[in-house]
């Protein structure tokens, strides 16, 4: 599942990248290296834990989380979920899966709100 999360950091990146209403190109570019740089992912037991910086503290915000287990009784593994809280995802529904290339739920800022 490597691949899928370098994946995943990858389009994250670049929706970043894309978001931006940038008038300089030297900012533009310390922006993007500075987001970049502070983007980062922890392997726990049942959950890969996505993170970003907050306020310049690399890998100070959960992001969101991966679905690490093949036994969950509700999610597959590589389901993309939102975050409750630092160390909990909320456990209502998938914003997408990573395995699945389903990255329709989410943008840099994090998986999408349900509506």
């Amino acid at each position: 599942m490597e691949k899928q999360i370098q994946e995943l950091m990858d389009f994250i990146k670049a929706d970043y990248a894309g978001w931006g209403m940038w008038t300089d190109d030297s900012i533009k570019q310390k922006m993007i290296d500075s987001f970049n740089s502070g983007l980062g992912f922890k392997v726990g037991k049942k959950y890969i834990k996505i993170m970003k910086a907050n306020g310049g503290t690399p890998m100070s915000s959960v992001w969101g989380f991966i679905v690490n287990v093949d036994d969950d009784p509700k999610f597959k593994k590589g389901d993309i979920l939102y975050p409750a809280g630092w160390g909990t995802p909320t456990r209502n529904r998938a914003r997408g899966n990573i395995i699945e290339g389903n990255l329709k739920g989410v943008t840099w800022t994090g998986p999408a709100y349900l509506i």
